[in-house]
């Protein structure tokens, strides 16, 4: 498997580590290829290497790709490796792509979102893309939104098969006792978003949203990325009060167990993990109405908003805040939907 794994956190490394640590349940033998990281290990028998590049903006994935295209085709002769399952298109796809025409070897595509949402639209990558989707021998898709614009780029729809996202319910469930109120000396509901801070996540709606709020409550928001200084200074700016940003944390489970609610205010979002990690602890959610997140939340788990309209998203926040009853319901609702989604289905 190419692609993003733990340490690295986000929605693709849980993904291919459920996927992964399922698999070896199996009986399969599994090989990570992965982004360097200062902590890279195996993991509960999941062999994990990874391949250099550098952290520079343009260069970073192009030299990824050379790096640990060399280092996939000599794990595959190592290890007699039968199939290279890649995780997003680009560049974990395109180095699937050349290891398969150098060794031979079929290779599967999961697209995870962005991937299919946002990159195709870009004129020199999309022909790219549909170069390394068309010669995939399967496509797999985390959510129906996905398989549909895989299919207006031409990909026959035999071709695809939907995957959906997984949650542990081992790490993720109502019974997980929490030490973060005490650690961030609040006794306020918390409002809570996890994920990286990225355009595509849409927190800086949510930020407006905080500041129309009647109830009152603190917004802590979870994750790392490039728009956290911009974030910091529209807070700053507009004087926006209770906020706090926490960076990148791996304890998710014990800060979302002291959570009243979860946002996900997203622009764009493939299907999200962090909704089924917060149902699954019996945590009612507010997301916006974009891509695969209908597929998941619905008026019995949540409240659906339109995307970028703080004052829409405002409302839903103050509504659950001052009704604990419905908080309840859409709680319980909410985790036994997510058992649903304790495996990941595969083309095995």
């Amino acid at each position: 498997m190419i692609g993003k794994f733990p340490p690295h956190l986000g929605g693709v490394a849980s993904h291919t580590y459920n996927l992964a640590k399922q698999l070896k349940e199996k009986g399969y033998h599994i090989n990570i290829l992965t982004y360097p990281h200062e902590k890279i290990e195996d993991k509960n028998g999941i062999k994990v290497s990874s391949a250099p590049t550098i952290n520079i903006k343009g260069l970073r994935g192009l030299i990824f790709t050379l790096t640990a295209t060399q280092k996939l085709i000599r794990t595959i002769k190592k290890e007699d490796i039968d199939i290279i399952h890649a995780h997003y298109i680009i560049p974990p796809g395109l180095i699937a792509l050349i290891g398969s025409i150098i060794t031979g070897r079929p290779y599967y595509v999961t697209v995870h979102g962005s991937d299919a949402l946002i990159l195709s639209t870009k004129t020199i990558l999309k022909p790219i893309i549909k170069l390394i989707l068309k010669r995939a021998s399967k496509i797999l898709v985390i959510s129906k939104k996905l398989a549909e614009r895989l299919t207006e780029l031409g990909i026959p729809q035999e071709k695809i098969m939907i995957t959906y996202n997984m949650v542990d319910t081992k790490i993720f469930n109502p019974h997980i006792k929490t030490s973060f109120r005490e650690e961030i000396g609040t006794k306020k509901p918390i409002i809570l978003f996890v994920g990286n801070l990225v355009p595509q996540k849409g927190v800086e709606y949510l930020l407006k949203a905080k500041k129309r709020l009647k109830e009152d409550s603190k917004l802590v928001i979870v994750g790392g990325g490039p728009l956290l200084g911009k974030l910091k200074k529209i807070v700053k700016k507009e004087n926006i009060k209770d906020v706090l940003f926490t960076g990148p944390r791996k304890d998710i489970n014990n800060i979302m167990a002291a959570a009243d609610i979860v946002v996900l205010p997203s622009i764009s979002e493939g299907f999200s993990i962090v909704l089924l990690e917060a149902m699954a602890m019996a945590k009612p959610v507010i997301a916006t109405k974009v891509d695969g997140i209908p597929e998941i939340v619905d008026e019995n788990v949540g409240i659906l908003v339109e995307p970028k309209n703080p004052k829409e998203l405002a409302d839903a926040i103050d509504k659950l805040l001052s009704d604990e009853k419905e908080k309840k319901r859409l709680g319980e609702n909410g985790l036994k939907k997510a058992a649903k989604f304790s495996t990941i289905k595969t083309p095995y």
